[in-house]
């Protein structure tokens, strides 16, 4: 099964269906930092993703909102996303959390620090070894 990038709902599930992903960011100094994070998405393509209040990836978001995120990292397919990334406030913060949970039961993003981050892929690549010769689809959004 090959996803087609421009379908974003086909994106969103495959997503939810794989629910992890290593996710990138960069420290203030400039230097590379990756996590394996718990991941959903809502339809329309929209990453989310909780954070431990002691991660590093605040300090890093806060400095640079910007991520690249790979889901499939078992399978023959993945899916490198780059974007910006904004950790949620206020009323965003609750409507995210309630969606994360909503789409992950049992996560822990309304635990007491724990924060949600929002991702909107602005560039997206399938990439799908199943195929000879590899399969490799990009799109922007």
């Amino acid at each position: 099964m090959t996803l087609d990038p421009n379908d974003r709902a086909a994106i969103a599930a495959y997503v939810r269906e794989e629910g992890r992903a290593v996710v990138a960011t960069v420290t203030p100094d400039g230097e590379p930092e990756s996590a394996l994070v718990g991941i959903t998405a809502l339809d329309d393509g929209t990453l989310l993703f909780n954070v431990v209040p002691w991660a590093r990836k605040l300090g890093n978001l806060e400095a640079n909102g910007r991520v690249a995120v790979v889901v499939g990292t078992a399978g023959p397919m993945s899916i490198q996303f780059e974007g910006p990334a904004v950790i949620t406030k206020g009323e965003d913060a609750e409507h995210y959390a309630a969606e994360f949970e909503r789409l992950m039961p049992g996560s822990k993003s309304r635990y007491e620090g724990y924060e949600v981050v929002v991702v909107r892929p602005e560039w997206l690549r399938v990439y799908d070894v199943s195929h000879r010769p590899p399969l490799v689809v990009e799109a922007s959004w």
